[in-house]
Parts: structure tokens; C-alpha cells; sequence
């Protein structure tokens, strides 16, 4: 909290905080804030700039949610979460909110009606990524809107000094200058010292104002164990330590063969990466959020917004390459209080990994440069043209054809993109589409055809024209909201029109592209500044460095070097991370053999001699009075001969 800011409520905002309360409970059911949440909603009702740091599961939407009720106009939301803001416009709307989003992939008519609402006061609270702040639409609209303020969520990603730094982000600042006078808030799960301030500059903030919220989770413990087999190690783990479990690994190909060993190993699992089309993805997590599989084996792409308060245990077999994105993600377990673990698997191998990681994410100058010519290659561009140009972007076939590798081709266009000569949607989601192969007249004398066949052909004849001459696009929880069937279903359905020949299916799927933002040049030309190569990979590194230093520092508690990567000092030892109980466990054991010591020197201070076996009647186990007679004889305090002990 700043230090000008009251604790209390000012006796002129008793009335405000009075109705913040009302909507809470009539909202969520609430009846009090939690944590900070109080302080954040004060201050940006009172339309000042306002950061809020708040650790995975602290309730960060309340904070932007209840304030745009009480205020007039829209609230902006922006955030690069497309499914987060898709479950958070459904949630608000049950509630009887109105909210709506506008995210890449939505047709223009679909864009321009939620533009158009929110203008004409229809829409409260409107989420948008941050791809959408740059286009003409969008801008020319929200010069038309009461915007109440704008929210930032993972405001982390603005800063090129953040572990997920989105180049996207920086239009936000244009954006207040379309508003001025409009207040942001910006929230964050994880954010170093150096993040926060960048955080304050870069959207502008008329003066620093941070809230913190301690990221101690007292409830969870921290725990790095060395496994030379980490799959054995998992399934030992698993099999000790009960109650839903993510498992988090760094290839798509990797969560499918664990899920399969797990499963093998009488573990229900399922998996979860980027790659899987959206009604799996959906079928999946809900699978495991109603605890019909147990564990879940995801790469990163997996956990954000998921509301599953009992995770009881998060372990990563590959070790992330940042501490924020270790926190967050060892974050999701134990969010309803009870005891939970965080169990990061290391062996030698790592360190080589974790490093190989720089030359990956940062190739040199001239690889990017070579990468940079062949995308001109591949897509005909000549010198001096395709400005404004967009292309489809398949990584495998460029990969082949230019023998590169794609974990290096995606981090040279990413330099590339920041550079300013491209711009690369790494995923961007296109809707489902649909085409009748049949005539209508041949659609109708149809028969066989399965109950949720005929009434998806109905849902499409009904709600989507033009279909018999050309793709259309569709929105497959549409259709199933008017059929009754769930989305998994219809998209199955589909799959199986299109294998009878009835329709042709393009199923949702997400599709990189590149777009040229200047001209072509001449490879040799091409500059990269510091702020978007050498400074970053300079602070990528020392990311990388944090993280190794986390994994082979085994004599300060887990939560304390966590906390202070995070700026934040701790008094206390967690006492139930892997360092605490080794060291808890080695003073146990040093007391107990000393106890042990005095026991024997009792035994002996009458001067006489007792045999060894008399020690098996001390009230200790006899291990540790082997351990205390060894320290005794060897330090010369007792003597021993043919079998019969005398005190020195």
C-alpha cells in the first residue's frame, strides 16, 4: 500500500464502499473484500492509476469487476488470455453482467455489433487482446465510448525486463491518449522490483501506486528433488501424495507419453498443449476440473483462469525458465487453503538445458538475418515490396524446405516482430467452417442419418446462409446451445458429416501468421537496437541464472528465496519446504543423539563397568545410542574393553 494511503475509509467514501459491498453480495454472494482487494477497488474508483500485485488465486477480477458496476460507462479489459476472457464473459453474463469480448478470429459483422454495443452503453464490461488496440475499427469506436477505466491484466507482459514481455502491450499507452483522463489499473501475479517500475512508466501512470499483496502461501510447500529417473521419481510421488496433480512439461509430443505411462501405471491422466483442437481441450479440462481423471500432463499453455481450488500437487519434470514462470505455475496448487506441494524434479542434466535455452530463445544476429531471407524465398517477396503484405505461416513446412529447426525459427521471428520488420501472430484462432457437399434437394432425401446429425444439418440450414456454394464460417457453442448437445458432440458430429461426405469441416484451429510492416531489405541491413535483442537476452539470462541458483541453493528455505526474487523479505523459515525439513530433521537427530550421549554417561557415572548390552534397556531406540557410544569412544569420553564400558 502507498504510504499517503489510509488505512480506513474516508468518512466522504463511506457511501461508495457501502455500494462496492451491496454489489459484491449481490454479485458473487460475498460479504466482505479479501486481502487487498478493498484498497485496489478504493483507489481506482477514485480514478487514480493504480497497480495491484496479487499472487495466483487472490482474486484479481473482483478488483476491476465491482468498480466498473459502480461507475458509469464501459470498463476496457485487456488481457491475452482469449479462453480466460471467454469463461470470465460467460461467468459474468450468468450473473446477469453484461459483458462481451473481442479477441482475433471473430468475424467483422461479430466485431463490429460488440463495438457497436458497447458505444451505445450495452455492454459493462468489455474484454479485449491486445492485438485488437491497433486496428482502425476498434480505435475509431472507443473514441465513441464512456469508458469508465481500462484494465490491464498480466500487466507483466508490457515490460521488455518481464519473463513474458508482449510487443502487443505497447499499444496500450496510445490508447490513454485516446482517453485522457481515464485511470488504469494494472494487475499481476508476478513482477520483480525492476517489472513494477517499468510497469508505471510505460502505461504512463500519473504517479506510482502500488498494492501488494504478500506472495507467501503458507500452505504450500516448495519442494526441489534431485532424480536421476524422474519418471520413477513422479510415479513414486503420485502414488504417495493423494489428490488432483498437474504435471507440467516442455513438449507437446512429451505430455502425451507421460499421460500414457501414468495411465499404465494405474494413474487416470489426460494431456493438454496449445496444439489440440479447442472442443478436446475443453472435453479434457473439464475431465479433470470433475475430477474424472486425476492428473493432468500440460505444457504452459494449460493453467491460466482455471478454477480448480484442490489441486493438491503441481510437479514439473522440466524445469521452467524463469522464477515468475515457476511461481505462477506452482501457484495453482492449494488455492482453497489446504496443504499442497510443489515439486520441482532436477538432475545434472538441467543446468546444460536451462543454459541451452539461451542460444535458442536469442540465435545469433545473423541467423535471424538468414531466417529473415528465406521467409522472402518462401513467400516471393522482393526486395523492396510486400509491405502490409499478410501471409499463413506452416513452421513445419518452412522448417523443411530451409532445414532449420522451429524452436530457433520461432525465436528469430520474435526478433524479427520486435524489431519492426514483421509482425508474427504466433497462434491466431480462426473459426470453424462449414460447406454442404450436397445439393438442398439431396439433403433432404437423407435418411439413416443419427439424431445429432439431423439436428446439426438443421441448426446450420437454419441459422447460416450460403453454405451450398461456398465456406462459411460457424460458431460451434452456438450450435450447441440450440441443439442441446454439448460442443465435444457437435464438433464429433461434424468430423462425421464431413467422413459421410455430407459437408466439408475446417475445424477451429490456430494458425501462425506473418505480415511484413515495412518493405523488404537487404538482409545486411537489418538493425537490431539493444532494447530488443542484447538487453533482453542480457536479463534472459540472469532469469535463467535465478532459476539454477534456485535449484542448487539447498541451505535457505524455498518460500524465502521465492519471496525475495519478488522483492519481498521474510522473517520466518516456512518449516515444510525440502531445505526446512532436511534441516529441521538434522537438528532432531543431533538432539536426539545427544540425549542419547547423557543417557550412557548416566549410566557410567558410578564408575563401574557395564556391559554393552545393558545399553538396549535405555529408553531410546538403539540406533541412536549406537550412533551416541560412537561419538563417545571416538571422542575418548567412555572406554571400552572385552565387551564391558567405563566412563573416562
Amino acid at each position: 500500500m502507498p504510504a499517503s494511503e489510509p488505512t480506513g475509509t474516508p468518512a466522504g467514501n463511506s457511501s461508495l464502499f457501502t455500494l462496492h459491498l451491496s454489489l459484491l453480495k449481490k454479485y458473487w454472494g460475498y460479504d466482505d473484500f479479501r486481502g487487498i482487494q478493498r484498497e485496489i477497488i478504493e483507489s481506482i474508483g477514485a480514478g487514480h492509476d493504480t497497480l495491484g500485485l496479487m499472487p495466483t488465486g487472490g482474486g484479481k477480477s473482483i478488483t476491476f469487476q465491482v468498480p466498473a458496476l459502480a461507475q458509469e460507462g464501459v470498463c476496457i479489459v485487456i488481457t491475452p488470455l482469449i479462453a480466460l476472457m471467454k469463461d470470465q464473459v460467460q461467468n459474468l453474463r450468468r450473473r446477469g453482467i453484461r459483458a462481451a469480448a473481442i479477441y482475433s478470429g471473430m468475424t467483422h459483422d461479430s466485431i463490429l455489433t460488440t463495438l457497436e454495443n458497447a458505444v451505445f452503453g450495452a455492454v459493462k464490461i468489455l474484454y479485449v487482446s491486445p492485438e485488437r488496440l491497433s486496428s482502425e475499427l476498434f480505435r475509431t469506436k472507443l473514441r465513441h465510448m464512456k469508458v469508465c477505466f481500462i484494465t490491464v491484466d498480466e500487466a507483466h507482459c508490457i515490460s521488455q525486463w518481464g519473463y513474458d514481455f508482449r510487443p502487443s502491450y505497447l499499444t496500450i499507452a496510445d490508447i490513454r491518449r485516446d482517453l485522457p483522463g481515464v485511470p488504469v489499473l494494472a494487475l499481476t501475479a508476478t513482477a520483480t522490483p525492476t517489472v513494477i517500475d517499468d510497469i508505471q512508466e510505460r502505461l504512463a501512470f500519473a504517479e506510482k501506486r502500488v498494492f501488494r499483496m504478500s506472495f507467501e502461501r503458507s500452505n504450500l510447500a516448495y519442494v526441489v528433488r534431485e532424480a536421476s529417473d524422474k519418471l520413477d521419481e513422479l510415479l513414486h510421488i503420485l502414488n504417495n501424495v493423494e489428490g488432483s496433480a498437474i504435471v507440467y512439461v516442455r513438449s507437446r509430443r512429451r505430455t502425451k507419453d507421460i499421460s500414457d505411462l501414468l495411465n499404465q501405471n494405474h494413474q487416470s491422466a489426460t494431456f493438454y498443449h496449445a496444439g489440440l483442437d479447442n472442443p478436446v481441450k475443453d472435453e479434457r479440462q473439464k475431465a479433470w476440473q470433475r475430477d474424472q481423471v486425476r492428473v493432468m500432463v500440460a505444457t504452459n499453455a494449460f493453467g491460466m483462469g482455471i478454477d480448480k481450488p484442490d489441486v493438491r500437487i503441481v510437479i514439473h519434470i522440466d524445469c521452467p525458465d524463469s522464477i515468475e514462470a515457476y511461481f505462477q505455475e506452482a501457484g495453482r496448487a492449494g488455492r482453497d487453503g489446504q496443504k499442497s506441494y510443489a515439486v520441482l524434479l532436477y538432475n545434472g542434466n538441467d543446468q546444460r538445458k536451462l543454459l541451452k535455452r539461451v542460444s535458442d530463445t536469442f540465435p545469433e544476429k545473423d541467423y535471424v538475418r538468414r531466417v529473415y531471407d528465406h521467409l522472402a524465398y518462401y513467400y516471393q517477396v522482393a526486395t523492396g515490396s510486400g509491405y502490409n503484405a499478410t501471409f499463413e505461416f506452416n513452421v513445419d513446412d518452412f522448417c523443411h524446405n530451409f532445414h532449420h529447426f522451429p524452436i530457433q525459427v520461432h525465436s528469430a521471428l520474435k526478433i524479427l516482430n520486435r524489431a519492426g520488420y514483421i509482425e508474427y501472430i504466433e497462434e491466431q484462432e480462426n473459426q470453424a467452417r462449414v460447406m454442404f457437399c450436397l445439393s438442398r434437394d439431396q439433403l433432404y432425401r437423407l435418411d439413416h442419418l443419427e439424431p445429432g446429425e439431423d439436428r446439426v444439418i438443421t441448426s446450420l440450414l437454419r441459422n447460416y446462409g450460403g453454405l451450398f456454394v461456398d465456406y462459411g464460417f460457424i460458431d460451434e457453442a452456438f450450435i450447441a446451445h440450440e441443439t442441446g448437445l454439448t460442443k465435444p458432440i457437435v464438433y464429433q458430429t461434424l468430423k462425421q458429416l464431413a467422413m459421410k461426405h455430407i459437408i466439408r469441416f475446417i475445424p477451429q484451429k490456430h494458425t501462425p501468421y506473418i505480415r511484413y510492416m515495412q518493405r523488404r531489405e537487404d538482409s545486411e541491413y537489418l538493425m537490431f537496437p539493444p532494447a530488443v535483442y542484447d538487453d533482453l537476452k542480457c536479463r534472459y539470462i540472469d532469469r535463467i541464472q535465478a532459476m539454477i541458483a534456485y535449484l542448487q541453493t539447498a541451505d535457505q528455505c524455498r518460500s524465502r528465496q521465492l519471496l525475495r526474487y519478488f522483492g519481498e523479505e521474510n522473517d520466518h523459515d516456512c518449516g515444510q519446504c525440502d531445505v526446512c525439513l532436511s534441516y529441521n530433521h538434522s537438528l532432531t537427530t543431533a538432539q536426539k543423539v545427544d540425549d542419547a550421549q547423557q543417557l550412557i554417561l548416566n549410566l557410567l557415572a558410578d564408575g563401574q563397568r557395564h556391559h554393552v548390552t545393558q545399553l538396549r534397556q535405555l529408553p531410546l531406540p538403539y540406533e541412536q545410542i549406537e550412533a551416541a557410544l560412537d561419538h563417545l569412544l571416538m571422542e575418548e569420553y567412555v572406554y571400552a574393553d572385552c565387551g564391558f564400558l567405563v566412563k573416562a
